[in-house]
């Protein structure tokens, strides 16, 4: 029966090339491990590619995460056994989830990974992480300025004593 978090269904193939991109990406640089530490990575923009266990019990969690991901737009995928993707990453306990925020030598990998999963072709996939690695400029809004002269006139009239009326 599928998890109610499960979104897609990943073929064998595409978790076996998973778990091998897990294991090039953990030589290059540290990777998150277990559903608070992917939390944080996500959340804080860090992760390029999340990996979530199929048999987490109970599911509450990992539920959250492919929303967070959608959220964020971050690549994820889902791997069938939390006790292969533990060794893929070189636990000898089971883990539900796995966050990589420096791929190294594994990033062909991964890309191949996103297409396989996405559907897009590996083009479109790396625009599309370029386009989130670098958020479009925001233009900021210029607040209306008092001219010049204005500015004076107001400095002037309050620099000038009050007339206070003489006290009879």
């Amino acid at each position: 029966m599928a998890k109610t978090y499960v979104k897609f269904e990943v073929s064998n193939e595409v978790a076996a090339k998973t778990y091998e991109a897990l294991q090039m990406a953990r030589q290059a640089s540290p990777i998150r491990k277990g559903a608070n530490e992917v939390t944080k990575s996500i959340e804080r923009g860090l992760a390029s590619f999340v990996v979530i266990a199929g048999d987490v019990e109970p599911e509450e969690v990992v539920m959250h995460l492919p929303q967070l991901c959608e959220q964020k737009k971050i690549s994820f995928t889902y791997v069938p056994s939390k006790l292969e993707l533990g060794k893929a990453i070189g636990m000898t306990v089971p883990c539900a989830a796995v966050a990589v925020e420096n791929p190294g030598n594994a990033a062909n990998a991964i890309k191949e990974i996103i297409s396989r999963v996405t559907g897009l072709s590996s083009a479109s996939s790396a625009q599309a992480q370029s386009s989130r690695e670098q958020p479009p400029k925001e233009k900021k809004q210029q607040k209306p300025r008092a001219p010049k002269a204005q500015k004076s006139e107001e400095k002037t009239a309050e620099e000038q004593p009050a007339v206070t009326q003489k006290e009879q």
